[in-house]
C-alpha cells in the first residue's frame, strides 16, 4: 500500500515539482469528480425528461435553488481551501485547522435553516424560481428532498475543498464519485421502479449527497495526512470569517448570480412555453458537463497557486498560470468542435419525442459552443485572482458572465430578437466577460512580475 505523504513532503512537492507534472497529477482526481458530478446532474435531467416536457422543465427551475445551496457551500469551501493552502505554505497547521472547522460548522447550520424554511414555503419558492403552473407540481416534488439534503450537500462542498487545498484531491474524488455513481444507479429505480416520479430523482440525489458527506468526513478525520474537522478547532471570530468570506466571495458570487440568471432565464423562456424552459435546462446541464473538465483542471492549479503565493514563489505562480491557460483553452476548443455538429442528436437524447425542445436546444447549444474556448481563459483568470487573495477582482470576474452581462442581455435582447435573443444572451455575455477578464488579468500579471523581481532582489542582497 502506498505510504501517505507527510506535510513536509507535500510542501516540497508543491514548491519543487515541475508544474507540468504537479498540476495534472492534482487535477486528474478533481476532473473525475467534476465529470461524475456533471454526469449525475445530467442523469437527473435525462431520467426526469422521460416523464414529459413539464417534468424536464422542473429540473431546470430547481437548478437555480440548488445553485444557491452550492454557492454557499462552495463559497465557504473555497474560502477555507485558499486560507488552508496559504497557511500550509507558511507552515501554520493550526490556522489551517481553524479555517476548516469555521467553514464546516457555518454551512452545517445554514443548510439546516435552508432545509426547514424552504419546505415551509415550498409553493411560493418554486413560483419565485420561474415555474409555470404546469411545471410547479413537478418542481415541488423535486425541491422537497433537495432542500432536506442541503446541509449534507453544503458540507460535502466544504470538505471537498478542504481536501483539495492540501493536495489530497484523490481522497476528495472518492467521496464525490461514490455519491455520483450511487445517484445514477438510484435514479431509474426510484423514478420508474418505485414510480416516485420527480420525487424519486430528488431522493436519489439526497441519498447520494448523504453518502458523499459521510465518506468525505471519514477522509478528513481518519487520515493522518489530512486536516481534521474538529469541534475543538471551531473558534468563530470576525477575523477568521472575514478571511474566509474574502477568499470565497468570488465563488459565492459566481454561483449565486448564476442562480439569479437562471431564474430570469426561466421567466424569459416561459413566455415561449414549457418546451423553451426544458430546452434551456438541457443545454445548461450539458454545458456544465463541457466546462466541468476545465474547471476540474483549474482546481488542480489552485492549491499550487496558493502554496507558492504563500511561500512568495511568484515565479512558479506565473509559470503555473500560463501552463493552465494553454491546456484549458485547447481542451475546450476540442470539446466544442466535437460537439458542434451533433448538437441536435445530443439534445434529442433527453427529449427525443419533442421536436420543439430539440429545435430550440440545438440552436442554443451551438451558440454557446462557439464561445466555449473563451471559458478556459475566463475561468483561469478567476482562479488565479481568487487563489492569491485578490478577492474583489476575482468577484468582479465571477459575477460578470452570469450577472453583470447576462442579466442585462436577458432583459434587452429578447425584446429585440424574440426567442433568438434568449438563445444568444449567454454567448453575448461571454464576449463581454472575455474582454473584462483580459483587462483584469493583465494588471494582476504585472503586479506578480513586480513582486517576483522584488523577491529576487531581496534574495540577492541576503
Amino acid at each position: 500500500m502506498k505510504r501517505a505523504k507527510t506535510q513536509e513532503e507535500k510542501y516540497r512537492q508543491m514548491m519543487e515539482m515541475p508544474v507540468s507534472r504537479l498540476i495534472p497529477g492534482l487535477a486528474v482526481p478533481t476532473i473525475i469528480s467534476m465529470l461524475i458530478t456533471s454526469i449525475y446532474n445530467m442523469a437527473d435531467t435525462f431520467f426526469v425528461s422521460q416523464l414529459g416536457t413539464s417534468a424536464s422543465g422542473a429540473v431546470g427551475v430547481i437548478f437555480s435553488a440548488m445553485a444557491i445551496i452550492q454557492a454557499l457551500g462552495f463559497g465557504f469551501g473555497q474560502g477555507a481551501g485558499i486560507n488552508i493552502s496559504q497557511s500550509l505554505g507558511n507552515k501554520d497547521t493550526a490556522k489551517a485547522g481553524e479555517a476548516a472547522a469555521a467553514s464546516f460548522f457555518a454551512v452545517l447550520f445554514l443548510g439546516i435553516v435552508i432545509g426547514v424554511v424552504g419546505n415551509l414555503f415550498l409553493h411560493p419558492l418554486v413560483m419565485m424560481l420561474g415555474a409555470t403552473p404546469t411545471i410547479a407540481p413537478y418542481a415541488e416534488d423535486y425541491a422537497r428532498y433537495i432542500l432536506i439534503a442541503s446541509p449534507f450537500m453544503m458540507c460535502a462542498f466544504v470538505m471537498n475543498n478542504v481536501l483539495r487545498s492540501q493536495g489530497n484531491a484523490v481522497y476528495a474524488m472518492v467521496g464525490i464519485t461514490t455519491g455520483g455513481i450511487l445517484n445514477m444507479i438510484l435514479d431509474p429505480i426510484f423514478i420508474f421502479t418505485f414510480e416516485m416520479g420527480t420525487s424519486g430523482a430528488a431522493l436519489a440525489t439526497g441519498l447520494s449527497q448523504l453518502i458523499s458527506f459521510g465518506i468525505l468526513l471519514c477522509q478528513c478525520n481518519l487520515r493522518g495526512d489530512c486536516i481534521s474537522i474538529r469541534w475543538s478547532d471551531f473558534k468563530p471570530s470576525f477575523q477568521i470569517y472575514g478571511k474566509i468570506l474574502h477568499a470565497g466571495l468570488p465563488s459565492f458570487c459566481r454561483q449565486s448570480i448564476a442562480s439569479v440568471g437562471t431564474i430570469l432565464l426561466n421567466f424569459s423562456a416561459g413566455v415561449y412555453g414549457d418546451a423553451a424552459i426544458a430546452a434551456m435546462s438541457i443545454v445548461n446541464r450539458f454545458m456544465m458537463f463541457i466546462n466541468s473538465a476545465m474547471i476540474g483542471f483549474g482546481q488542480g492549479f489552485q492549491p499550487v497557486c496558493g502554496f507558492n503565493f504563500g511561500a512568495r514563489r511568484y515565479d512558479r505562480v506565473l509559470e503555473a498560470y500560463w501552463f493552465c491557460v494553454k491546456v484549458a483553452v485547447v481542451m475546450l476548443t476540442v470539446l466544442a468542435v466535437v460537439c458542434f455538429i451533433p448538437a441536435g442528436q445530443i439534445i434529442s437524447l433527453f427529449r427525443k419525442d419533442d421536436a420543439e425542445v430539440i429545435a430550440i436546444g440545438t440552436r442554443a447549444l451551438r451558440y454557446q459552443l462557439l464561445l466555449a474556448p473563451a471559458m478556459g481563459w475566463i475561468t483561469m483568470v478567476n482562479m488565479l485572482s481568487q487563489s492569491i487573495g485578490y478577492g474583489f477582482r476575482a468577484a468582479v470576474v465571477s459575477v460578470a458572465r452570469q450577472g453583470i452581462f447576462l442579466i442585462p442581455a436577458l432583459l434587452i435582447l429578447p425584446g429585440i430578437f424574440g426567442l433568438t435573443g434568449i438563445l444568444i444572451s449567454q454567448p453575448a455575455a461571454d464576449v463581454c466577460t472575455l474582454i473584462l477578464s483580459t483587462a483584469v488579468v493583465f494588471q494582476i500579471l504585472r503586479e506578480l512580475k513586480t513582486m517576483d523581481q522584488e523577491q529576487r532582489g531581496l534574495a540577492r542582497n541576503a
